[in-house]
């Protein structure tokens, strides 16, 4: 059967006066399950509602135990089952209003006041991304260099994954607590940072850039990994991830249809993760089925490129393949979750990280934020080589930072809430698939089967 792809739809003015006459309905059902509160959106279809709505639900740290997704034609209308960290239903009343607000008119003013990391305000700071060529050291190194050059860390996030190393910062000035607009001051961090990045060891190069203002900080340490080619196999990585994830991705070919399967161990923020990645590689999500009710998630994702087209080489095939394990894997943590929590002061992660690296301990990732007057920062530490730290090693740390400021935390991310059992043995391809195709959209009615 010949497959005509569907005509791309154009952002003109006709369709803005659709979504202004069509605007979105959110709805809060906690009657439905008796486990989870039902969010249920419709609304007229743009590229990117399924990743603002779900970048709106991820930012409330809420988890989604189960999606329906469908989006084919004008309108799409998504279905979510979500809890709060402990497992229980939503207690909050402002879901629908924050969802209807980023889909809404207003989303961009919206989205620049979220993040993963808490900042002031969008214009209250200075923003630097940097990626390079991870190693033992580099956060330490790099927090130096800008509490030399006067500039006060009020909030950071650092990724690193298959040897290589992504990190957002937000600085202030440390005398004003203004951003930093002085260009050749501006310069002058960039070009001090470039050399911390690149060292000897770099392959291939570091990148810095600086810019007045905020960002979505999750989704842009993903546009940066995938910037910097950290999908590619190297020889040199340090450590890997628990569980290699399953990805398989084949065609659909008489609905025109690439169909993306995944399989992995559960954690927050996973579907956030691969629908981020699918938005920015440029692949639409038509349809959609998440399961994560017990220590494995199963997606399953009916996309085509913007284009309209399915995927259409064995390259491209498995570039999609390399790039979902590249994000599931990028905030899986290795290591020991170190929390701090004391009064903030100017120079505190660059005295930290110190101590981390002349004991030896090396960030695998580290979330760096500022709530008032407090630091509230969590480090991943490993040993130089990537093996677990002595428990004398930590207490030394420990000892040197303070007791009481410094503590160990299990990472709670890995694991299923007490309440969940295992439904690994109910699940399998067999079950998943129709004939590797549709069986949970067709059961839903969204779509005709393949067969």
């Amino acid at each position: 059967m010949e497959y005509w792809p569907p005509s791309v739809a154009v952002d003109d003015e006709f369709e803005k006066l659709v979504r202004r006459v069509n605007p979105p309905r959110v709805t809060v059902d906690n009657d439905s399950s008796k486990k989870a509160t039902l969010v249920k959106v419709d609304s007229a279809n743009k590229r990117g509602s399924l990743l603002e709505v779900v970048q709106v639900l991820t930012d409330m740290n809420l988890l989604i135990r189960r999606a329906y997704i469908s989006s084919d034609g004008e309108w799409f209308m998504d279905v979510f089952h979500v809890t709060d960290q402990y497992g229980n239903k939503l207690a909050q009343d402002d879901v629908a209003d924050r969802i209807q607000q980023s889909l809404g008119p207003r989303v961009r003013s919206f989205r620049s006041r979220r993040s993963s990391v808490d900042v002031q305000s969008a214009m209250e700071h200075t923003t630097i991304e940097l990626t390079g060529r991870d190693r033992p050291g580099l956060l330490s190194e790099v927090s130096a260099v800008l509490a030399d050059l006067k500039c006060n860390v009020v909030a950071a996030e650092v990724w690193t994954h298959n040897s290589r190393m992504a990190s957002v910062v937000y600085i202030t000035d440390e005398a004003s607590g203004n951003p930093i607009d002085d260009p050749a001051r501006l310069d002058k961090v960039k070009q001090l940072l470039l050399y911390v990045l690149k060292g000897d060891m770099d392959k291939r190069s570091a990148n810095t850039a600086v810019s007045v203002g905020s960002t979505h900080t999750e989704r842009r340490l993903h546009q940066l990994m995938y910037a910097d080619r950290d999908y590619d196999a190297d020889d040199g990585s340090r450590g890997r991830a628990r569980g290699k994830p399953f990805v398989t991705v084949e065609n659909c070919r008489d609905k025109g249809y690439t169909v993306v399967y995944l399989r992995c161990q559960d954690r927050p923020k996973l579907i956030f993760d691969t629908v981020c990645t699918l938005t920015d590689m440029e692949y639409v999500v038509y349809h959609g089925t998440v399961i994560a009710e017990g220590p494995e998630a199963y997606q399953e994702y009916y996309i085509r490129h913007m284009d309209g087209y399915p995927i259409s080489s064995e390259a491209e095939r498995q570039r999609v393949i390399n790039c979902l394990e590249a994000a599931i894997k990028r905030r899986t943590s290795e290591g020991m979750r170190l929390e701090l929590c004391c009064e903030d002061r100017v120079g505190l992660l660059s005295d930290v990280t110190r101590i981390f690296r002349e004991n030896g301990l090396t960030v695998t990732r580290a979330e760096v934020t500022t709530r008032g007057s407090q630091a509230v920062n969590a480090f991943y530490v490993t040993d130089s080589s990537g093996k677990p730290v002595k428990s004398e090693t930590i207490e030394a740390v420990r000892n040197e930072i303070g007791l009481t400021i410094l503590r160990v935390t299990d990472d709670s991310q890995s694991k299923p809430l007490a309440h969940e059992s295992s439904t690994t043995g109910k699940f399998s391809l067999g079950n998943l698939f129709r004939s590797r195709s549709e069986k949970f959209l067709y059961n839903l009615g969204l779509i005709r089967s393949c067969s």
